[in-house]
């Protein structure tokens, strides 16, 4: 490859980055103005173009060994749900939990846990980067996205995949959690509904029973706390129609390709 070329895509890298990270930080201020929403609505288009372009949709986040592994990997979001449902199904180890998954597809289903896990898994060791700042290494084991897809058959005109989670955030408990892919991400290698956190069945502070890696992506897309899974060819009747809880309510770019 042209060095010269090289250079200009990790500049171009480093560029989107960096104004990706001063959006989100000054996002609740900025959000009051009449103008921000604008270019932020600029910014995520040219954010989505650049990645198209610079990261070609099918290449693979970065890999590590066990002994990258964080010594803890914390919780992001909710640690626990306020949801009575979930808190009945944990009660009983998740074995009456079950995921819907329905929408765009010509085979509506209900997977149990015991289900998901007999499916064909992947596992993989990569690092969670947060907006707030952190990011750990973790070892995660789950049922590839693409299994599921090809068990309930996609109709043509499905565009998206939209997860529905138990967590509320609201008081009222009138939004849960919610956040949504696209086809070429869904369909992505690595990406894995988890049931597995470094060996053993992945904890509430963490997702219980089951939750979204999308590895090439930013954490506040990696939905936790599945419940059903939904597919989609439009986002705009799916809450406020930005495509997940953050981009919704705090202007977050709905593409966090990292």
């Amino acid at each position: 490859m042209n060095p010269n070329m090289t250079d200009r895509r990790r500049f171009l890298r480093r560029a989107f980055g960096a104004a990706a990270t001063l959006l989100v930080g000054g996002c609740d201020r900025l959000n009051e103005t009449s103008w921000f929403p604008k270019v932020l609505g600029t910014g995520e288009v040219l954010s989505r173009q650049v990645h198209k372009a610079l990261l070609p949709r099918k290449s693979m986040a970065q890999e590590f060994t066990e002994a990258d592994l964080s010594p803890h990997f914390r919780s992001n979001g909710t640690a626990n749900p306020d949801n009575e449902v979930y808190q009945a199904l944990a009660a009983k180890n998740f074995s009456e939990w079950s995921l819907q998954v329905d929408g765009l597809v010509e085979r509506p289903r209900r997977f149990s846990l015991a289900q998901l896990r007999a499916l064909p898994g992947r596992t993989q060791i990569t690092r969670h980067d947060c907006v707030e700042g952190w990011s750990a290494i973790g070892k995660w084991s789950g049922v590839p996205l693409a299994e599921i897809l090809a068990a309930v058959r996609p109709a043509a005109t499905a565009k998206y995949v939209v997860f529905h989670c138990a967590d509320p955030m609201e008081s009222d408990g009138s939004s849960p959690y919610y956040e949504s892919i696209d086809m070429d991400d869904a369909y992505h290698p690595q990406t894995i509904l988890a049931y597995d956190l470094n060996d053993s069945p992945l904890p509430v502070a963490n997702g219980a029973p089951l939750r979204l890696r999308v590895e090439r992506q930013l954490g506040y897309k990696q939905a936790k706390y599945l419940m059903r899974m939904e597919l989609a060819d439009s986002l705009e009747n799916i809450y406020g129609g930005k495509g997940g809880y953050w981009e919704d309510s705090n202007g977050y770019q709905w593409y966090a390709g990292i």
